[in-house]
């Protein structure tokens, strides 16, 4: 089945920067509805209000943090089939064990660019 390049994306990151650069990727692999958040609170109030495809959230962030967001997505009955996707600064083996534990669907490393981010989603929502 086809990818949709047209599904929602939400992406979660407490720096400007980052949303900018990972909206851009998207944007070169051809999503063209994506939205952002600073925070886990304000992902989780959009999740709540509008359908999305895929998740891109980075860890560290204040006050909630990406795995506090991604148990929060999978404890919701609604929410919890959303794909997650984790990115972290961080890839020693036991975040990804924590990540893993608490389903994420695939985790990423900065620094990445389009191919690995295509990878990834590939690995998460099929290719395109």
């Amino acid at each position: 089945m086809a990818v949709d390049m047209k599904m929602n994306v939400l992406i979660v990151d407490d720096y400007k920067t980052m949303l900018r650069i990972v909206g851009n990727l998207l944007k070169q692999l051809g999503f063209t509805n994506i939205d952002e958040a600073t925070d886990g609170a304000t992902a989780l109030e959009k999740m709540r209000q509008k359908n999305y495809g895929l998740v891109i959230s980075d860890w560290n962030m204040e006050p909630m943090t990406g795995l506090q967001l991604l148990k929060e997505v999978r404890s919701d009955i609604k929410l919890k089939a959303v794909p997650f996707i984790l990115v972290t600064g961080r890839g020693d083996r036991e975040l990804v064990v924590k990540a893993a534990q608490a389903g994420v669907n695939n985790y990423i490393v900065k620094p990445f660019n389009a191919a690995t981010l295509k990878t990834k989603i590939a690995a998460v929502i099929g290719d395109f």
